[in-house]
């Protein structure tokens, strides 16, 4: 017995494992080494299943009692859920008279995704018909709410462009004479059908370095002095802000850089007074022009060198490079821009109130009172940094955008006297550099003028 005690455990180890021992043969038996570390009880092994048993055992306990919390809070939650399903009811019957709000369904939608992450807990302890039942209803909910939240944007959308067009037909209403456009014959014709190549080109009296700033004649027609002046607005401070004006009394003198005047507007290029961005255009005997870091027009008078102002109506009207043009390579702090035309003065901006779409607000120069008023405001829908400048035109906007490094093209215009706008225009613009850093038009000669990184281009427009 001894013996075939022996042979079995020769023939197994402590992991089961058939081993083969070398023995010898001695007065009629099998004789060999031992080694009884082969057989040491594995007690670390031991231990560690004993420990995962227990482990096991606490999450079997654990689980047991969030299964019965959960079937406990499953009765509360359907009834959260009836509750909820009867407050839509009226979001239902409001959602087809059109008079619910954008904002109360989106709380709606908001307390619906809280009470499905409940639903979804629940559903993935228990995981029985009822709670799949409830979990489907919830989903089926959620996606009506969805459709409710997306066709009440659209109605939204829809109130707010019909409240846009009416507010637009209000301000052509107000003081602008219906046969505006026949103040000049040539706006009698309608629209711009095309721009003649530059007639003038010339490097900057600043040098191609300067490049960024405005330029043109006079714009006033019925101006009593500098009636054939010129003048240059550089940004000599990061292309950015400026507080000079240089004036030459002819066109001549432009041409050769000779005999000009220079205005000083602001003691320096930080003071309230000087010029942010290239928005300036000179008319009368007033230079115009984007106060700094501000959302004002200033008015700067030539002759008594002082400086009135006035804010720019909308809520949140963009400046310091908030909504600048921004087409091909955005012109910094080209926010506010000053424009004239045959009827009067105008401000082109962007206000987060119209979406950062182009504003058009009517300018008036009130000399008796010595003031600057807005009168009227027009909102388009044509977004101002997805343009590369604009101008004014017989009281209609035209709007550009880059094509190439020689060419830009008016794709789009604004009619105040109609509020109608139109988008199908293709009128190439040549240019000799990339970057456009003003466009104006000028009435007194139907020429537009540019300020092309340090060049100045001027064109010829026809009707």
């Amino acid at each position: 017995m001894l013996q075939l005690l022996l042979l079995l455990l020769l023939s197994s180890t402590a992991d089961s494992q058939s081993q083969r021992v070398s023995g010898y043969k001695k007065a009629n038996a099998c004789v060999c080494q031992l080694n009884s570390t082969m057989w040491v009880f594995p007690a670390p092994k031991f231990k560690y299943v004993l420990e995962e048993v227990h482990t096991c055992e606490e999450s079997l306990n654990n689980l047991q009692e969030e299964l019965t919390f959960s079937s406990q809070r499953l009765p509360l939650i359907q009834d959260q859920f009836t509750n909820f399903t009867a407050r839509l009811e009226p979001y239902n019957y409001l959602h087809s008279q059109g008079l619910y709000t954008e904002l109360s369904l989106r709380q709606l939608g908001q307390e619906l995704s809280q009470l499905q992450v409940d639903i979804d807990v629940v559903h993935s302890q228990l995981n029985n018909s009822e709670t799949q039942k409830l979990s489907k209803e919830a989903d089926r909910l959620h996606k009506h709410v969805n459709k409710m939240q997306t066709i009440d944007t659209l109605n939204m959308k829809t109130v707010k462009e019909k409240l846009r067009y009416l507010k637009n037909k209000l301000e052509t209403c107000k003081s602008i004479p219906k046969d505006f456009r026949g103040q000049d014959r040539h706006c009698l014709k309608g629209l711009i059908t095309n721009i003649s190549d530059p007639i003038t080109a010339k490097v900057s009296p600043f040098g191609k370095s300067c490049v960024s700033g405005s330029w043109g004649k006079q714009a006033q027609k019925e101006s009593d002095g500098q009636k054939n002046s010129y003048w240059v607005q550089p940004l000599l401070s990061s292309h950015i802000w400026g507080n000079t004006v240089r004036l030459y009394q002819t066109y001549e003198d432009l041409m050769a850089s000779t005999n000009h005047k220079d205005f000083t507007f602001a003691s320096s290029y930080s003071h309230p007074n000087a010029i942010e961005g290239p928005s300036a255009v000179l008319y009368g005997k007033a230079l115009f022009y984007n106060c700094y870091r501000s959302a004002d027009v200033c008015r700067y008078d030539l002759e008594t060198n002082e400086v009135k102002r006035v804010t720019l109506p909308g809520t949140g009207v963009g400046f310091n490079n908030k909504f600048p043009y921004c087409y091909y390579d955005c012109r910094l702090n080209s926010d506010v821009d000053v424009e004239a035309d045959e009827t009067g003065l105008w401000a082109l901006y962007a206000t987060i109130g119209n979406h950062g779409n182009l504003v058009i607000s009517r300018l008036v120069w009130d000399s008796e009172v010595k003031s600057l008023n807005v009168t009227q405001t027009w909102e388009t829908r044509l977004f101002k940094k997805a343009t590369s400048n604009a101008f004014m035109v017989c009281g209609v906007m035209y709007a550009t955008r880059y094509v190439n490094e020689y060419r830009e093209e008016v794709f789009y215009a604004f009619d105040t006297a109609t509020g109608k706008e139109d988008n199908s225009l293709a009128i190439p613009l040549e240019k000799v550099a990339k970057a456009v850093a003003s466009l104006s038009y000028n009435p007194t000669n139907k020429q537009i003028y540019m300020y092309n990184d340090g060049y100045l281009l001027a064109y010829q427009v026809y009707f």
